[in-house]
């Protein structure tokens, strides 16, 4: 696991101040570094089975998760793809911001 990976978790818990993510599961899949779980219990670093799964380099998901880049505009430009439940995308996108 990369240390992307890890801070990400790190980061994603802070920013839900440990209340985790209701309606279902999220998955950060951060492009050759690994993946990133988030459900009811928080963030995670995991690879499993998600609702909706958001996809994106290093750089822009730390751009988010630092509030420089807004998810929307980045799935807009094709930098964030996103694979499943779209209104869950948009929830999580609600706790990112």
């Amino acid at each position: 696991m990369s240390d992307i990976v890890n801070e990400a978790v790190a980061a994603l818990n802070a920013k839900m101040d440990g209340a985790g993510f209701d309606g279902g599961t999220a998955k950060f899949d951060i492009t050759g570094e690994g993946a990133v779980m988030i459900d009811a219990d928080g963030a995670r670093a995991g690879d499993d089975a998600a609702d909706v799964t958001l996809t994106a380099d290093a750089d822009t998901f730390q751009s988010i998760l630092e509030g420089d880049t807004n998810s929307t505009a980045a799935f807009m430009s094709g930098k964030l793809k996103v694979d499943g439940d779209m209104g869950l995308a948009m929830k999580l996108a609600s706790v990112l911001s």
